[in-house]
């Protein structure tokens, strides 16, 4: 989720070389077992990084003993990030949020706030309708829109 966010956000909250000598690596870089070969360098236990130029691996991540990458050899980046923690409480409210309303079958993701057919009509009293009358519940970071735009970019 922090992945969709951030570019939401067009905001990778990245390190500069004031909070760290080095705050990338950039170049032909290589995942094997679960690790990334430098990645201790730039990123302490816990903290979070994106990678980008990669095939298999793009997105944000943080660094653990199990972050599930796939194992290639790239040609890109990987950048350390400094991601308030509002934002990550934000995101676990919002995943929580996508994990109950954005379900297969769920009325919540009906594309339409109201329709009739046949002599039936329904109507649903969403607080999440856009202007258009096309309901935004399949998309929970528009939901979230007004608690995010304060780390937005333009």
């Amino acid at each position: 989720m922090l992945t969709e966010i951030c570019a939401y956000l067009k905001n990778w909250f990245d390190v500069d070389e004031f909070h760290r000598k080095y705050p990338q690596i950039t170049g032909t870089i290589t995942i094997e077992n679960n690790t990334i070969i430098g990645l201790p360098e730039i990123v302490q236990k816990g903290q979070y990084f994106r990678i980008y130029g990669s095939i298999f691996n793009d997105g944000v991540y943080q660094y653990t003993t199990d972050m599930n990458l796939k194992d290639e050899t790239f040609v890109g980046v990987i950048q350390s990030m400094r991601i308030d923690p509002d934002l990550l409480k934000i995101a676990a409210e919002i995943q929580t949020w996508a994990d109950k309303y954005c379900k297969v079958g769920s009325e919540a993701m009906s594309p339409f706030n109201s329709e009739s057919f046949g002599g039936y009509s329904y109507s649903k009293s969403s607080g999440y309708a856009s202007s258009n009358g096309t309901s935004n519940v399949s998309d929970p970071i528009s939901v979230f829109a007004s608690r995010l735009n304060r780390w937005r970019k333009l």
